[in-house]
């Protein structure tokens, strides 16, 4: 199986893609909103190429059922998203996930300014691999 995993923003969206193996987690793209229809056009043009099997997509709650209004938004992108796809979409809770990349950026002397779109890809690796490690893969 090969998996893209999603770090959505309302701006950015990190991806992240699992090997062929679908064991090990890789950085794959930033993808930049500049609409709506361009976002999921450039996102199903990355799923047709890269042959994804499965979609996983990080949604940020504080507790097991908690939603605030960025996971209220990331579930509506995730039911767009699952019109579009005849895939399965699979969500993991990535609460601080992004902290996480950012202090993995830090500790390898990246500047935050600098490493937003690497930002956005490592966190969505964090929430692939997350996935792959409760998939027991």
């Amino acid at each position: 199986m090969r998996y893209l995993g999603i770090d959505f923003g309302i701006k950015r969206m990190g991806l992240a893609v699992s090997g062929p193996s679908g064991n090990l987690a890789f950085p794959l793209k930033t993808i930049v909103r500049t609409s709506r229809q361009a976002m999921f056009n450039e996102l199903l043009n990355i799923i047709r190429e890269e042959k994804i099997d499965a979609i996983v997509l990080g949604i940020p709650l504080r507790s097991e059922k908690e939603a605030n209004l960025t996971s209220r938004q990331v579930l509506n992108f995730g039911k767009s998203l699952e019109r579009r796809v005849d895939l399965p979409v699979y969500t993991v809770n990535e609460a601080l996930t992004s902290f996480e990349a950012r202090d993995i950026m830090k500790k390898q002397g990246v500047r935050a300014h600098k490493g937003k779109h690497g930002l956005d890809q490592l966190a969505a690796v964090i929430i692939l691999e997350a996935f792959l490690i409760q998939r027991g893969n």
